[in-house]
């Protein structure tokens, strides 16, 4: 319970600000902890309440409520958008995760589905990003370093899924429900949270599951 309250406190922290740096070795990293930031980092995704002044061209902000995106990220979202062929360019990484942690490829296809309409560069309201959508604290935890990167997402989210799917004994619908609204809140209700986006979000999982698994 201790891990959970922590990683639902830095969830909370992830809706702040996102910093992007280069390593010397080209490898992108991301945090949303202002102390890890590395020298020249700089903030690509801002929560609604910490938009930069309003001079700085360098950021698009898309509505009110949505966070800051840098034109960078907003860019390669909307290439990829127009793109149809996104959905079957990660059928490597989806085949590689569902191997390596025992899942259904129908459930991560469902899942990414879902999440991102297998756009690697989506962002949401919250921060979450990728093909899977991790929140930051997530991704560091599945020790993915770039989000962004559609086979370190995917295997991310895969290795995320089974925890989850372990902790609540291979339920279907609780581990998806765990996976939109968090672990701690399943348990806390014993069921699927009575969050009309997390019901939602599970009936909706679970259609796409079931109509991949068909093909």
């Amino acid at each position: 319970m201790l891990l959970l309250l922590s990683a639902l406190t830095a969830a909370a922290a992830a809706r702040a600000q996102i910093w992007m740096s280069r390593g010397a070795d080209g490898t992108m990293h991301f945090t949303n902890v202002p102390q890890h930031r590395p020298a020249g980092a700089r903030v690509i995704i801002s929560s609604p309440d910490h938009r930069p002044p309003a001079g700085q061209a360098s950021q698009v902000i898309t509505s009110p409520n949505m966070p800051v995106i840098g034109p960078e990220v907003r860019a390669q979202y909307d290439a990829a958008r127009a793109d149809a062929a996104r959905y079957t360019r990660y059928d490597t990484y989806i085949r590689e995760a569902a191997q390596l942690y025992q899942l259904p490829e129908a459930l991560l296809r469902a899942v990414i589905k879902q999440e991102s309409d297998f756009n690697a560069w989506s962002v949401s309201n919250s921060g979450a990003l990728g093909l899977m959508q991790l929140l930051p604290t997530t991704a560091q935890s599945m020790t993915v370093t770039d989000p962004f990167d559609p086979r370190q997402n995917v295997l991310g989210g895969a290795r995320y899924l089974r925890v989850l799917a372990n902790t609540f004994n291979g339920d279907l619908v609780l581990t998806l429900a765990a996976y939109n609204a968090g672990s701690g809140a399943v348990i806390r209700y014993g069921a699927v949270p009575p969050f009309e986006e997390t019901q939602n979000y599970v009936r909706q999982v679970l259609r796409y599951y079931y109509e991949y698994r068909a093909r």
